[in-house]
């Protein structure tokens, strides 16, 4: 079975995946996937049984692959795309709607953008600036919601220009995300990492 998990609201969406595949499962990220990568994920086994539950991560970034998706919805295992942003105009969106189910989670419309992007920003420049700005949102702001923020930024950066220093944002963030899922880590201590490395990034 596979379902998808859309949207900025990354905290809903976890917490809806988690409901659907419970607590051990494995994850991928789409965008270091290719398509001879796809039978083993939807078709193969693991040492540990022959159902598997998978997470594959923004999926849809890597077009190539992500058209492929159709020849597997019959898979036995129970696998959830979770998409940050889902094109709905192409094709392959068009051909599964109708086929899967698809779960989205937009953020409240009166969430504070403008200072997000504005941490953002000054973070690309100068990351000790930036966690001093975040200083003044901890006590009222989730840490991963704001990763989330963070992460739908940095898509916005590298769809308007798509350099390299944009694309490695967009790696050090999905790091992030895996961090924020599994190290014992203070939270914000790993968003102040990232803020800090951002700068650096060439």
């Amino acid at each position: 079975m596979i379902k998808i998990f859309t949207g900025e609201d990354r905290v809903r969406a976890q917490k809806a995946i988690s409901k659907f595949l419970g607590e051990n499962y494995e994850i991928f990220d789409g965008i270091n996937l290719e398509v001879n990568d796809l039978p083993n994920i939807f078709l193969g086994t693991s040492l540990f049984g022959t159902e598997r539950k998978i997470i594959l991560r923004d999926l849809g970034e890597n077009k190539s692959v992500f058209d492929k998706i159709v020849d597997y919805l019959d898979t036995p295992h129970q696998i959830a795309l979770f998409e940050t942003k889902l094109d709905k105009r192409s094709a392959t969106y068009k051909s599964l709607k109708d086929k899967i189910e698809i779960n989205e989670f937009t953020l409240p419309k009166n969430q504070d953008y403008r200072l997000v992007f504005d941490i953002y920003k000054t973070a690309k420049m100068d990351g000790k600036k930036a966690v001093a700005m975040l200083e003044k949102i901890k006590l009222i702001e989730d840490p991963i919601n704001f990763a989330g923020l963070l992460n739908s930024q940095a898509i916005k950066d590298y769809a308007a220009s798509q350099g390299t220093k944009e694309k490695k944002a967009l790696k050090e963030l999905s790091n992030l995300d895996l961090n924020l899922k599994n190290s014992k880590l203070d939270s914000w201590l790993l968003i102040e990492s990232f803020l800090l490395r951002l700068s650096s990034l060439r």
